[in-house]
């Protein structure tokens, strides 16, 4: 399991440009308006072959500076309590304001590593400039310039350095089942409704991650570890709805599991954070499962089922391969079915090909429909295989990967889907040199 690495800091002093350098995407735009984009908050990076997420606290404040002044408390605590070293950014250009100093107040009584980092510095006027931010009290600090990245890389070398080793916990090999989704969007009464009678439960193992439970569950010839991260306690100065604290909650519990439940309100729909929570799940390569709960509450005539289940689909793309279970806590609607999909989830995710069929099936599909010429060349695709990995990855051999363009891989994935059934698994396909 990665260590969560949070950036704090008050607006504009260039979180996201640096959040976006260190997670190679330029997808999340830098923009002046603070919004929630898909890829703006979390990401996972490496340095020196330590891999770590990325989580860019100021992503989740929308509004007003003045807004953001009863916000920044929040996110600073959130960012202490949740995470395992701190950057605190500050900027050059503005000098230490009263903002970074409430900041600095919070940070000194923390005893988890904290990087002051004095962004902007791109000469050595501001270097010198840099010296008044050993006012914060924080000791030493770093200049960068993340809009070049330079300062980059020894500042990467410390906050490496000091992350505690994570150790790899598996006590068993049972799949780990996790409920995610923004709260009241019923995952409790879900996990509640589940386990029903005592009698089913075997084992409660206190969180395995600092803050989420493990249910072992065993009904119906199903064993698994059902994760739960709707129980957590309630933090004194934290407020519920936070939508940084669910995320922040989502991350820790997606990246230990091997398949999402994605509970999300059939009142409230597929909304941003219901989004961004899908999208880390897909990230991390995790097999999902949206469970629409609160079904019964809504108005139905006879096509607001499939109407519902496009609008997701759409808002999902390009990846749309994924199960959908109308659910009803209340009811107990369906609820052993939105197990069943998970463990059929689990089971695609898992699931290996022979490399003898990988290459009977998919090679003459693709000599019938190969990769476009690209300047004149012809790609030619010669032996396809599964790597060895926890979840589907597929290699395909070629003449001139480079040639292989984003569609076409789209392509073969579709067919990897259709011949071999990956629904509800993100599937990766990667073109090698023969």
């Amino acid at each position: 399991m990665s260590n969560i690495v949070a950036v704090v800091g008050r607006p504009n002093v260039g979180k996201s440009t640096f959040f976006n350098r260190l997670i190679k995407r330029r997808e999340a735009i830098v923009d002046a308006v603070s919004g929630v984009t898909r890829d703006r908050h979390y990401g996972k990076t490496d340095w020196n072959g330590m891999e770590f997420s990325l989580i860019d606290t100021g992503g989740y404040v929308v509004g007003s500076d003045d807004v953001f002044e009863a916000e920044i408390d929040k996110q600073v605590e959130l960012a202490i309590e949740e995470a395992d070293a701190i950057i605190f950014m500050v900027d050059v250009e503005t000098g230490v304001t009263g903002m970074d100093e409430d900041v600095a107040n919070l940070l000194r009584k923390v005893d988890k590593p904290v990087f002051l980092v004095v962004n902007k510095v791109d000469n050595n006027k501001r270097a010198e400039d840099a010296v008044e931010f050993y006012s914060l009290g924080l000791g030493e600090y770093f200049t960068i310039a993340s809009i070049n990245g330079s300062g980059t890389g020894d500042l990467l070398d410390a906050v490496v350095e000091a992350l505690p080793e994570k150790e790899e916990i598996d006590e068993e090999e049972l799949p780990r089942f996790a409920v995610v989704g923004r709260p009241n969007a019923g995952k409790s009464s879900f996990i509640n409704a589940l386990i029903g009678e005592e009698r089913y439960i075997v084992t409660d193992i206190a969180g395995t991650t600092r803050d989420s439970i493990d249910t072992k569950y065993n009904r119906f010839g199903f064993e698994f570890n059902l994760v739960d991260t709707a129980g957590i306690r309630r933090k004194s100065k934290v407020k519920e709805d936070l939508e940084f604290y669910s995320v922040m909650r989502s991350v820790r519990a997606i990246e230990h599991c091997d398949v999402c439940l994605l509970v999300l309100d059939a009142t409230r729909g597929f909304d941003g954070q219901v989004q961004n929570i899908f999208w880390l799940a897909e990230r991390n390569r995790k097999g999902i499962v949206i469970l629409v709960n609160k079904w019964d509450l809504v108005e139905k005539d006879t096509k607001t089922a499939r109407e519902f289940e496009q609008h997701i689909r759409r808002e999902m793309a390009p990846f749309t391969d994924v199960p959908i279970v109308f659910i009803s806590v209340l009811n107990k609607q369906r609820i052993f079915k939105a197990i069943e999909t998970a463990v059929e989830v689990y089971k695609n995710r898992t699931k290996r090909i022979k490399t003898s069929v990988l290459n009977e099936t998919l090679l003459p599909i693709i000599d019938h429909q190969p990769p476009p010429a690209y300047k004149g060349k012809f790609v030619k695709i010669k032996y396809i295989m599964q790597l060895p990995t926890p979840q589907p990855q597929f290699a395909f051999f070629c003449n001139l990967p480079q040639y292989v363009k984003e569609p076409y891989m789209r392509f073969l994935e579709n067919k990897l889907r259709d011949e071999f059934d990956f629904n509800g698994v993100p599937v990766s396909v990667y073109m090698r040199k023969k």
